[in-house]
């Protein structure tokens, strides 16, 4: 019985990169095809076949590690991966932020014929969507109508009669609130009935959906789960002149709704899972059974939970017809303006109380008047976070479970606030120590136009407010509160390696601090001192660090806040102490860091 040579070669499968794998399948080649390929040399046809197999192995093995990676939260590198594990876990991306800030608006009216005070007839509405612009061309527009008629604005006399004396025109000041961005339509066409369809919009920059119609009027919903049977709509107050409130709201039950999925770059629509054409709104327990084929009864108590979705109490999906989508588009660079910067009126959306009786020249002048500018800055917009930092927002949305018990928990619903209600860069929630109660201060900081540290203004503080009263326990009152910016600086003094070059050194070793404080630290975050001088030794051609110093910048182009860096070392001297209040910043690295050489 003769014996047959198996040549079945010893497979490391460790190796895997493109060196192993070429020495690998040399050596099976030199092994078990001696007589065949003989000569290895790089011109060879034989080393140009093994390069492209290890080549391709190599590609393969890293396709497949990349793969494997991104299917994991802990491992994703990939921000639309990472947003997709965390939409399992019920984080919602909340899309580009958006800026948030008051306006005050102007309007002339003319004076009244019959008395003293401008003609009340002529005193217009300002209508929600009314666009302002900027001087450097950033869209802003109108939240909410604003009745200039208001016994609380003021009204100052603007022009008089060069004969008489008398009033001609008034002046009438009111203030509103703005969001960046500007209202857009797109239209989709939607073809035959899909169980969960889902639609994207061509359009980028979107922070928010206004309304969705179908071709036949139909309105469908925005909610926050498709579960989710009712919503609270606004109309308008008949009773506004007696009790100053121009909306009420009332529930309303839909079964035409959507939810809105935003990623990095794309924004789309998913409806639920009812057909039009059908009628079981609620679903029968009796229908929820399991089937069991050939037998007209069942004994099993359990229920087969796929029929739940096919009635219409996940919503009614649109089916061959055109959807027309009213969203705002933000602006697509940094939507922060500098205090006096919005000074144009871009579109106009005015209404009178009765225009029918109106002179056509007034009111055109009227409309012509309106002013507008910020005395305050409009600020929210903050630059998308890292991925590492929407891993750890997710991580921390799990168990806070829509409410708000620790502190981490209200931490969470900040970042989670949605980007049309404006956006901060940081915030930490603390105990109120003067407190006897559960009282907590909210420390928040946002970003200026230049993507500095600033204070929060109003609006968004009031947003947060409102926001957190949703999910907070009935015991529990918090205060949203500024966050100090302390400025620093760093003095250093180095030691080159004999021969290296000294001004590449330096620069390096700028470069180096400034690539590693680029980013802010977190409120109440100490400065590490070690992490200095680690930085500076890891820089090549650096022999030794002298001195590492910290400083405050408190002047002119920096924060009024003044710190003490000396009293605040820790005794170890490797931490610069941070108050829990406050948020240590590098405002202008390419300044504020300064080296020497020795």
């Amino acid at each position: 019985m003769s014996s047959k040579r198996t040549k079945t070669p010893a497979i490391n499968y460790t190796n895997r990169e493109y060196e192993s794998i070429r020495e690998d399948l040399t050596q099976i080649a030199e092994r078990f095809y001696p007589d065949t390929f003989q000569d290895f040399s790089e011109a060879s046809f034989g080393s140009m076949m093994l390069d492209a197999v290890a080549y391709v192995g190599d590609q393969l093995s890293f396709y497949l590690d990349y793969n494997v990676n991104e299917s994991f939260l802990d491992t994703s590198y990939q921000l639309n991966n990472i947003i997709r594990h965390g939409r399992v876990l019920g984080y919602k991306n909340t899309g580009r932020p958006s800026t948030y800030g008051e306006v005050a608006l102007y309007v002339l009216v003319p004076a009244s014929t019959t008395g003293i005070g401008p003609d009340r007839r002529y005193i217009p509405v300002i209508k929600r969507g009314t666009r302002f612009t900027s001087q450097n061309g950033l869209n802003f527009v109108l939240t909410g109508d604003i009745d200039m008629a208001e016994s609380s604005n003021p009204v100052v006399v603007a022009r008089a009669d060069d004969t008489t004396g008398a009033p001609s025109f008034y002046a009438i000041k009111s203030y509103g609130n703005v969001v960046s961005g500007f209202f857009n339509t797109e239209t989709i066409d939607v073809g035959a009935f899909e169980r969960f369809k889902r639609v994207s919009l061509q359009n980028t920059n979107v922070s928010e959906i206004i309304s969705v119609y179908d071709s036949e009027g139909n309105e469908y919903f925005e909610v926050e789960h498709l579960s989710q049977d009712t919503v609270f709509k606004t109309f308008v107050n008949k009773n506004y002149k007696n009790d100053n409130v121009p909306s009420v709201m009332k529930p309303l039950l839909v079964n035409r709704k959507f939810v809105t999925v935003f990623e990095t770059n794309n924004i789309s629509l998913q409806f639920g899972s009812g057909d039009e054409l059908s009628t079981d709104v609620i679903a029968e327990p009796q229908s929820l059974a399991i089937e069991v084929f050939g037998k007209s009864y069942v004994t099993d108590t359990s229920f087969d939970p796929s029929v739940l979705m096919s009635n219409k109490y996940y919503g009614i999906v649109p089916q061959n017809t055109t959807l027309t989508v009213l969203f705002r588009q933000t602006n697509p660079t940094n939507a922060n303006a500098a205090a006096g910067s919005v000074s144009n009126v871009g579109s106009r959306i005015i209404e009178f109380e009765d225009i029918t009786e109106l002179a056509a020249s007034s009111v055109s002048s009227v409309r012509n008047s309106l002013e507008v500018t910020n005395e305050t800055p409009i600020i929210g917009n903050v630059t998308n976070p890292s991925p590492a930092e929407v891993k750890q927002r997710i991580y921390d949305t799990f168990p806070t479970q829509n409410r708000a018990v620790t502190q981490r928990d209200y931490e969470n619903l900040i970042y989670r606030m949605p980007a049309k209600f404006g956006s901060i860069k940081r915030c930490s929630i603390q105990k109120d120590p003067d407190s006897q109660k559960r009282n907590l201060n909210a420390y928040i900081v946002s970003e200026d136009p230049q993507q500095k540290l600033t204070q929060t203004n109003r609006t968004i503080k009031d947003n947060i407010k409102t926001w957190l009263n949703h999910y907070r326990m009935i015991n529990d009152t918090i205060d949203i509160l500024d966050t100090f910016i302390i400025n620093i600086g760093i003095n250093f003094v180095v030691k080159p390696e004999p021969g290296a070059d000294k001004f590449k050194v330096l620069n390096d070793c700028v470069t180096a601090l400034s690539k590693e404080y680029s980013t802010p630290l977190f409120i109440g975050e100490h400065l590490e001192i070690s992490k200095i001088f680690s930085t500076l030794n890891d820089v090549a051609g650096v022999n030794d660090v002298v001195k590492a110093q910290i400083i405050n910048k408190n002047s002119s182009n920096y924060s009024n806040v003044f710190f003490s860096i000396s009293e605040n070392i820790s005794p170890d001297g490797d931490k610069l102490i941070c108050p829990k209040n406050a948020i240590f910043e590098m405002k202008f690295p390419e300044v504020d860091i300064k080296g020497k050489l020795r």
